[in-house]
């Protein structure tokens, strides 16, 4: 486990505006990406998370713009995910200021794209995001999904992440969709197998509903959290969550 505990605030961006739903479906406007952004870095976020939700072409741009927006402002890491398909759409994503890339459906289809990037950019800059959900299909009981968790693949949840992981993923982003905007709290189970066959640190996301559900998510094996209604609809500040973990034994970043 890292050092300390990293709180992390996803922000989950449609033609420039955040939003939110429950398992990736109705999805309501939550605010100006750059407004919250820049809120949850004076309450003491360690890092920011984008998600381009809908990733195509014609939203790219206002992807770039978001992010270079928000790196003149916020001055902690920034993770980017959605719709990348090259090295190429890293190069740019990092010259507007991005710290870190979020691949998902692109690894998926051709898995060699995360050695491409490890090698050009380092292994640090490679987040493998995992949408997963329970599957009786899988040894695991767990099977990766794409587009937001609605098409299952036929990958086991655990076997790809430890592939991913020796094509050169530096960490790996879990979000159960099961729990996905449920506030029912976090997949400990989930979390726990990661931690056990993987070796990169693991970012829980899914399920955070209130500040007690943030220490389990650690104790399982997370080395980060990571969540977005509770921060967004006011119901939990970054303070709350790290008091919280600091509560429960757990080293925090001021």
């Amino acid at each position: 486990m890292s050092l300390s505990v990293r709180v992390i605030p996803c922000l989950d961006v449609a033609d420039g505006r955040v939003v939110k739903g429950v398992n990736f479906m109705n999805l309501r406007d939550a605010g100006d990406p750059v407004e919250l952004a820049r809120r949850y870095y004076e309450q003491g976020a360690d890092e920011l998370t984008f998600l381009d939700v809908t990733a195509t072409v014609d939203n790219r741009a206002t992807m770039y713009d978001v992010v270079s927006a928000t790196a003149e402002q916020v001055f902690i890491p920034l993770t980017v995910g959605g719709g990348i398909r090259s090295v190429e759409d890293v190069s740019r994503l990092q010259a507007s200021g991005a710290d870190k890339i979020g691949i998902n459906s692109a690894a998926i289809r051709r898995p060699p794209l995360i050695a491409e990037i490890a090698d050009r950019f380092g292994a640090q800059v490679v987040v493998l995001s995992l949408d997963v959900k329970r599957s009786s299909r899988t040894d695991s009981g767990f099977v990766v999904t794409t587009h937001g968790g609605r098409t299952e693949t036929d990958l086991d949840a655990l076997a790809w992440a430890c592939r991913a992981v020796e094509l050169g993923a530096g960490e790996l982003l879990v979000n159960s969709i099961d729990a996905d905007g449920t506030k029912q709290g976090f997949d400990t189970e989930l979390i726990a197998l990661m931690r056990r066959e993987t070796t990169v640190p693991v970012i829980a996301s899914g399920g955070a509903g209130q500040a007690s559900h943030f220490p389990p998510a650690i104790t399982a094996g997370a080395d980060a959290v990571l969540a977005a209604s509770v921060f967004h609809h006011g119901e939990l500040t970054i303070g709350d969550v790290k008091r919280e973990l600091a509560d429960a034994g757990m080293l925090v970043r001021a």
